[in-house]
């Protein structure tokens, strides 16, 4: 079986054997060639045809990978996608802004901007067959936008696997007959330590306690949480600022390294086993989810929580707050802009039907978030209860619920140390694939800008090793009694709503209006077998565009300094140490563009022309062969501008 292309400058024809075709440096005629069967050169100067092409001679590195399984890609998408901000910042957003009218703005955001670029990134990775960074040979002037996304994922990674190391911390720590949080007779705990508040009981200005004597309320209003002395003074260790970084906790330092090798050896060997491993990872965390709930509803109180989830207060559909945070979730929570699912989708094979897909991710995505705040509410309300106060009083975000208030709600429990214990296992495991996927997403980035020149046995083995001790020496900073402070940094700034809007902003007006959304919309109908609903192309043009910005304007137009528990305020060079985090990506991207227009030849148009013309990889020639009429390009006549074939282009 032979596959043939003709040239786009001559009227040459490369013969390629199905059996040359993968693997192979095809010379193309015009002494120009090709990685893996790809055409990489540019038209032949003169008129006539050019010489024979020479036998090809086969290079030494693979071809990429695929899942073993569809289901894997599926697995390792609901693994990343599905996280911790499912879990604790859904629930409380919905407590924050109305109960269930919350989910009307999420929907309507999810429909006009989330979907979209979700199965935008999906699919372009698909088609391109690239990582974060070479999926933008679609339009080249424009790939900065894939070093901008390996600049926030790595980020993301250096920051976000602290949670993981805090939950790592609090799981070994529940394996003991009385959980350390639950108590006030530990060597971290102050005077001001108070196991028990009861706050009903403070009638006549005093109550009794019996480990404390007698207290009047203001004393007791002045209590502190043995929970929260544990989170600060024990696992933190917290400094008053970020100018003091103090000294590193080793406990945490090796719960870190831990993690860190952890994820090292998922992801080691690329697909063939991370997908195995997230079959693990991404289902145990719902079996937990189900038990905590079924628990949960038990619980006295659980009603009041689950009600004060759900009522609707449809005031809040007119404050402008309540869809920016609908919007800055779905973008949270779809992982969108971070290239991790642009290398996922690059795995996939050519006509995987990855539209179905991502919808089916997003289902997933949005009902787990759902779901969660079930299991939250039940456990907040049954909080509420027990110490006499109103649930709004109890309801945290971020770390705060996952290290405070679950951590209470578990000690008023029976067997206290097996629900501790299960809920931090399924908090590493919900946080674990991830990181562990963006990683893979970033390596994937890396590895594709050298496919051949630089390949060797165990480069692969080498670039997870050297990125993954990178980010842990970056993350000492965050294990020292300042840590916190630093962490906030770049969860505020680095991979934050602006940063994420910026991305995505950028990645539909470059697939929509430069390579075209028509043109792209045809792609996708030729790897999937039909055309998507034309509401996608819609969102891609205008709407999506459009939403990304409105919020991304919001955020600059009300950007209020960073603060710690709304008591501490950064410093100005803290303050200028994020911008450079946020701007270091954000940046990547008009840089790009500046420079390579100024390394161009010719007039504006000229340039702007050749730097925006695809370059295709090896498989888009078997992909666009299939549909070719060998005869009918033979029997086109050479040198005329309207019979030239265009195959594949560079920019070279």
């Amino acid at each position: 079986m032979e596959k043939i292309a003709l040239n786009s400058g001559d009227c040459s024809v490369n013969v390629i054997h199905s059996e040359e075709k993968k693997g192979l440096l095809v010379s193309n005629g015009n002494g120009h060639s090709s990685a893996n069967g790809a055409v990489v050169g540019g038209g032949a100067t003169g008129g006539g045809c050019a010489p024979a092409a020479p036998p090809p001679v086969r290079a030494s590195y693979p071809e990429r990978e695929t899942w073993t399984r569809q289901m894997d890609f599926i697995m390792s998408c609901v693994g990343f996608a599905v996280g911790l901000g499912n879990v604790w910042r859904f629930p409380y957003l919905c407590y924050k802004n109305g109960g269930g009218v919350f989910l009307i703005p999420y929907i309507i955001i999810g429909l006009l901007g989330g979907i979209p670029i979700f199965f935008l990134e999906i699919a372009l990775g698909q088609f391109m067959k690239a990582g974060g960074i070479n999926v933008w040979n679609i339009a080249p002037l424009f790939k900065g936008l894939g070093y901008s996304s390996m600049v926030i994922v790595f980020f993301c990674n250096t920051y976000y696997i602290m949670v993981l190391a805090w939950g790592f911390y609090y799981f070994i720590k529940s394996f003991s007959a009385t959980l350390p949080w639950a108590t006030c007779k530990n060597p971290w705990n102050s005077v001001d330590c108070i196991e028990f508040f009861r706050h009903d009981e403070c009638h006549n200005g005093t109550i009794g306690n019996a480990t404390f004597g007698n207290m009047t309320c203001e004393e007791l209003a002045n209590g502190r949480s043995p929970i929260i002395e544990f989170w600060e003074n024990k696992v933190l260790n917290i400094s008053e600022g970020l100018e003091h970084p103090g000294v590193m906790n080793w406990e945490v330092t090796l719960c870190l390294l831990a993690t860190w090798v952890i994820v090292y050896f998922c992801v080691w060997k690329g697909v063939k086993s991370t997908g195995k491993i997230v079959y693990f990872t991404a289902t145990f965390p719902y079996v937990v989810l189900i038990i905590l709930l079924i628990r949960g509803v038990t619980l006295p109180g659980a009603y009041e929580g689950i009600l004060y989830y759900l009522r609707p207060d449809w005031s809040k559909l007119t404050s402008a707050q309540v869809w920016i945070d609908a919007g800055t979730q779905i973008f949270f929570s779809y992982a969108i802009g971070l290239g991790a699912l642009t290398a996922l989708g690059s795995y996939n094979r050519f006509n995987n039907d990855c539209y179905k897909d991502a919808l089916l991710l997003a289902l997933i995505n949005s009902g787990t978030s759902f779901f969660a705040g079930f299991v939250v509410f039940s456990i907040l309300g049954f909080m509420a209860a027990e110490q006499g106060v109103h649930i709004s009083q109890v309801a945290e975000s971020g770390p705060g619920l996952a290290f405070i208030a679950y951590p209470k709600a578990v000690t008023l429990m029976p067997v206290s140390p097996l629900w501790a214990a299960l809920f931090f296992f399924m908090l590493l495991l919900l946080g674990l694939d991830s990181q562990f996927v963006g990683v893979e997403g970033f390596i994937t980035g890396i590895l594709d800008l050298y496919p051949g020149k630089y390949y060797q046995r165990y480069r692969r083995e080498i670039a997870v090793a050297v990125c993954c001790t990178l980010c842990f020496i970056i993350d000492l900073s965050m294990v020292t009694q300042g840590g916190m402070y630093v962490f906030q940094l770049f969860d505020y700034y680095s991979a934050s709503g602006m940063t994420l809007l910026w991305q995505a902003f950028w990645e539909c007006v470059v697939v929509a209006w430069v390579y075209g959304a028509d043109r792209f919309m045809d792609d996708i109908a030729r790897m999937i077998g039909y055309q998507p609903f034309p509401w996608i192309k819609w969102c891609w043009s205008v709407i999506t565009p459009l939403v990304c910005m409105g919020i991304f304007f919001f955020h600059l137009v009300n950007y209020k300094p960073l603060t710690y528990n709304n008591t501490y305020v950064y410093p100005w060079w803290g303050e200028a140490v994020g911008w450079v985090l946020a701007l270091s990506s954000m940046l990547c991207i008009p840089t790009t563009v500046v420079y390579k227009l100024f390394r161009a030849k010719g007039t504006f148009r000229e340039r702007w022309d050749h730097l925006t013309k695809p370059v295709w990889g090896g498989h888009h020639l078997e992909y666009m062969s299939e549909d070719t009429d060998i005869k009918s390009l033979a029997s086109l006549t050479p040198n005329l501008e309207d019979n030239k074939v265009i195959l594949f282009e560079s920019v070279m």
